[in-house]
């Protein structure tokens, strides 16, 4: 069949540079703040619960749900005061670190948009 856009965009190895890439723009862009603060000090947590998220999102092994916290992503984020500046903060980390991971062009025009409505539906504010 078709494959996944897991595997398209090269698995874990690949998913794991791209979700460190998101986090560490997000950590060091000072245009990002306002987003960076939402997250606990350490995001080593917050990288191993995305790359899980991601990864059956993607079509992959859906560790997420399997994990012990898991929770609905809307309740995960419900808690969080999560505004436009936020959404757009978040898209623009994910689009950098997808551009900088080297994910072909062809598959970003895909998930892109996929992600965007993902942002967006969890703006609150």
């Amino acid at each position: 069949g078709p494959s996944t856009p897991y595997a398209q965009l090269g698995g874990e190895p690949v998913l794991r540079l791209l979700v460190d890439r998101f986090y560490n723009i997000m950590d060091s862009d000072p245009a990002m703040r306002s987003l960076r603060a939402m997250h606990a000090p350490d995001l080593a947590p917050m990288r191993e619960r995305l790359c899980d998220f991601l990864c059956g999102w993607l079509g992959g092994p859906p560790r997420y749900f399997q994990r012990p916290d898991a929770k609905c992503m809307g309740s995960a984020h419900a808690a969080f005061a999560i505004g436009e500046a936020e959404s757009e903060q978040w898209m623009q980390c994910m689009e950098r670190a997808l551009a900088d991971t080297g994910v072909d062009a062809e598959l970003q025009q895909l998930l892109v948009p996929a992600l965007r409505r993902m942002a967006v539906a969890f703006t609150n504010r």
